[in-house]
């Protein structure tokens, strides 16, 4: 009979479940554990130990706490640096580049250059290791190797004024290429290779946010990195308002220029210069337009947008050159 609560059976006893007529007051409720707790309050948390740790130091150092540092990791901890490719090797190894080790690809099909450059590693005591393909592709992040690759530390980078010092001190007036975030390594490598190529004395470049003497850049360059110095500016402005209180003239190249490179004045050309030029995509920075002395621009077709920063580089020094040689 339904409502009957009383027969047998009708309700459980024990177990699990409310109880008939109860309304679900018996029944468990679920109650929040609060807020969840802090990483430090958690013993167990990373957090929580580093803070013990942070307390106890503090505690011998008499209660004088002292900021935590956050550490970052290098990228490559061994600071090794790799030059691919056979010019690029050989040139490092006709050079007083140190090196630690020379990696030839096994089973390489040699010329002449394979064959100077482990002549020229013997001569200098390299560890000479034979690898496989895929190994040289790894140690050189993917370069054209051409079968051989050279271990070296990583790259000395010059003095801004200790550039414009050696030039100075040459019979030639002083010619220094500064690049303006240049970021593709490429590039670098390019005016590297230009700048050996024409007579410049050196190389600077911008410390942060601007390529740098990556493996890509040595094999652009065609070895010519080891006999043109690249100089690290903290502040490129600064460097170049030095640069021209020393006698050089700053010269900008940009696609807006107010002057074609043709009409560059000799005198401008064969005294001590300063060629600048600007990164890929934005050109020279504002600062640094204002720094310069003027501002050119190679003249071309209407249908043609804009050259490679080390092609326009390369033009440019020709241009200088050129002049120089009248």
């Amino acid at each position: 009979m339904a409502g009957n609560s009383n027969r047998k059976g009708a309700i459980r006893k024990g177990g699990k479940g409310a109880l008939v007529g109860s309304g679900g007051r018996g029944k468990q409720r679920l109650e929040g554990r609060g807020p969840t707790p802090k990483a430090e309050e958690r013993t167990k948390h990373p957090a929580s130990k580093r803070k013990r740790a942070a307390e106890k130091a503090d505690a011998k150092r008499g209660g004088k706490s002292t900021p935590a540092k956050r550490v970052s990791r290098p990228r490559d901890r061994d600071g090794i640096e790799w030059v691919a490719g056979r010019n690029s090797v050989l040139e490092c190894l006709r050079t007083d580049i140190k090196a630690s080790a020379l990696y030839v690809q096994q089973y390489i099909d040699g010329d002449d250059r394979v064959k100077e450059i482990i002549d020229l590693a013997n001569e200098k005591k390299l560890t000479i290791l034979e690898s496989p393909r895929a190994e040289l592709d790894r140690v050189t992040d993917g370069a054209v190797h051409q079968g051989v690759s050279l271990k070296i530390p990583p790259y000395a980078y010059a003095d801004p004024q200790d550039v414009l010092a050696d030039a100075i001190s040459s019979d030639a007036a002083p010619l220094i290429v500064a690049l303006d975030g240049i970021t593709d390594p490429r590039n670098l490598g390019a005016v590297i290779r230009s700048s050996a190529a024409f007579g410049a004395d050196g190389v600077v470049v911008p410390e942060r946010r601007a390529a740098g003497m990556t493996a890509s850049a040595w094999k652009t360059s065609a070895g010519s990195a080891s006999r043109v110095p690249v100089a690290r500016a903290t502040n490129m402005t600064r460097t170049l308002i030095a640069y021209k209180k020393a006698g050089c003239t700053i010269v900008g190249l940009d696609a807006d220029g107010d002057y074609d490179l043709p009409e560059l004045p000799l005198d401008v050309a064969t005294g001590p210069i300063v060629l600048v030029t600007g990164g890929e995509a934005s050109g020279i920075s504002r600062l640094v337009r204002e720094t310069c002395d003027m501002v050119v621009s190679i003249p071309m077709l209407d249908e043609t947008e804009s050259l490679n920063a080390g092609v326009a580089t390369g033009i440019a020094l020709y241009e200088i050159a050129r002049l120089r040689l009248q």
